[in-house]
């Protein structure tokens, strides 16, 4: 597993916020973003992102 860490911020987008994920990081987690669904998740106020199988 790659221990890849880089700095961000949140910009306003619309009426919440959103955050930029650079292609080397959708490269990593190998997923499409035109294409695929991921699964976000809160963990001890960890920000968790994966790729869903194609099942779900």
């Amino acid at each position: 597993m790659s221990n890849t860490k880089m700095k961000r911020k949140f910009f306003k987008s619309g009426n919440g916020w959103a955050l930029f994920v650079p292609k080397t990081i959708l490269e990593l987690l190998k997923v499409d973003p035109e294409a695929d669904q991921i699964e976000i998740q809160v963990e001890n106020e960890i920000l968790k992102i994966k790729k869903l199988s194609e099942e779900n």
